[in-house]
């Protein structure tokens, strides 16, 4: 592998066995991932190993082809590089209550999805990308996870900062030069330069500095980024301490994790190095705002959401209807948590919202087409329509959205079509064939069909 001369003279200045990391970094990557802990409640057995600062991370034998796993798709799993679930730890140590987070630069959702199974039973997470393609596939895995408790936003930085004091947590996983993912990644190597290790740490400055306002007075910062020099990492951490005032708060970390502190030990820092820790380069601070007076936010908001769903065929398709509110743009049907249905109405007058809580509807005249959201989010009434089990290479026809025939006793209408028990979407059966209702932009695109089932998650 080929590394460029000057990330060697620069990291050999401040690492001592630097060569170790050069080593690590020729070998093959780790794979990982993390279960769904609703959707998929057994631990997996040997020869998964455990990843262990993750309680639902796993490490597999070998890289099988996700693409071709119903269960991926249905958001059993995500697949997640290791170190980057490290993040874990912060939640755990330091939430115990409902918590308004946000995850400020999100996509392409591993973290906001693993925010999704961690944060205290009822908070609201809104998870945010500026860039508007990225946003989609965002979008796309949040909604497979399958949380309500969940906004999905397209904004700046600067847009959401004006939401003073609104958010009690910030997960900040910045843009970075990726030096941590060299291996796996060549066009990051080539495209490395000293200039862009500056760029990307001024870049990483003006983010958090234009994000600040809206985190409440002593609200935590989650920092990260997936980088190993020291501008992008202790030194934009010293910089926001001594220029926003906030403290450092340090973590409980396990010996045996192997996970290097920050460089000059001068606070608390996490380093995750390749050939000390199974995973990619990672770093990560904890970082609490000075406490102070907090503003009451206030701003335009949309028309106060009815108080009950209005349509009785949309109560059976929830679990617990009397939960949520319903949010109608265009034709499109969301419900949206109770306790948060303020929030929504505030936020959607402020922010570009993608989509939120449950989609569970299009409305198409006096007919009502259930969402494929739906199917795969937590809150749906699993016998609110007939339900055809599909075989592994049926699964994957309906995801690469192909024509389903059914068994000729189902009942015409929709119908919920699963894999291994676990919802995939929708198709209406009109009798000598049923319509793919899978989105079309979700849809797998390769034509191929491997020899057998990837069978990640048993």
């Amino acid at each position: 592998m080929d590394f460029p001369p000057d990330f060697r003279t620069r990291t050999r200045q401040w690492l001592d066995d630097y060569p170790l990391l050069e080593k690590a970094l020729e070998e093959e990557a780790p794979v990982s991932i993390r279960l769904h802990p609703a959707k998929q409640t057994a631990p997996l057995p040997l020869p998964y190993e455990p990843v262990k600062w993750c309680a639902t991370g796993y490490y597999l034998p070998e890289r099988p082809a996700f693409t071709f796993d119903p269960l991926l798709h249905a958001g059993v799993y995500y697949v997640q590089e290791a170190a980057s679930m490290f993040p874990e730890q912060a939640v755990r140590q330091y939430l115990t209550s409902a918590v308004t987070c946000l995850d400020i630069c999100a996509a392409p959702g591993g973290k906001s999805t693993h925010l999704l199974s961690l944060l205290p039973e009822r908070s609201l997470l809104v998870s945010n990308e500026v860039i508007r393609s990225r946003c989609a596939v965002l979008a796309e895995n949040v909604l497979k996870w399958g949380s309500p408790y969940v906004f999905v936003t397209n904004n700046t930085p600067a847009d959401i900062g004006r939401l003073t004091h609104l958010f009690d947590v910030m997960i900040a996983d910045l843009p970075c030069s990726g030096e941590g993912m060299f291996r796996k990644d060549a066009g990051s190597r080539k495209a490395w330069s000293v200039a862009g290790v500056q760029y990307c740490a001024t870049r990483q400055r003006r983010i958090i500095h234009d994000v600040w306002p809206a985190l409440k007075p002593g609200g935590l910062l989650v920092y990260s980024t997936c980088t190993f020099n020291r501008e992008e990492n202790e030194e934009n951490i010293r910089s926001l301490v001594e220029n926003l005032h906030a403290e450092v708060l340090p973590l409980s970390v396990g010996d045996d994790w192997r996970i290097s502190g920050a460089w000059d030990n001068s606070y608390p820092a996490y380093r995750f190095f390749p050939h000390k820790t199974k995973g990619e380069g990672f770093f990560l601070a904890v970082l609490r705002k000075p406490e102070g007076e907090r503003k009451v936010l206030a701003g335009r908001a949309k028309n106060k959401l009815p108080a009950n769903l209005p349509d009785s065929r949309m109560k059976a398709w929830l679990s617990a209807p009397e939960n949520y509110r319903l949010d109608t743009t265009g034709t499109l049907i969301q419900a949206i948590p109770n306790e948060y249905a303020e929030m929504y109405q505030l936020l959607s007058g402020q922010l570009r919202m993608v989509t939120a809580g449950i989609p569970v509807a299009d409305r198409k005249g006096k007919d009502l087409l259930p969402m494929p959201a739906l199917a795969l989010s937590t809150a749906f009434r699993r016998d609110a329509f007939p339900s055809v089990a599909l075989s592994w290479e049926e699964a994957v026809g309906y995801l690469q959205r192909e024509t389903l025939v059914l068994p000729e006793d189902t009942p015409k209408g929709f119908v919920t079509v699963t894999y291994r028990k676990r919802p995939l979407g929708f198709v209406k059966n009109i009798g000598n064939r049923a319509n793919n209702l899978y989105p079309q932009e979700w849809r797998i695109r390769s034509r191929y069909l491997p020899d057998k089932a990837p069978d990640v998650v048993f």
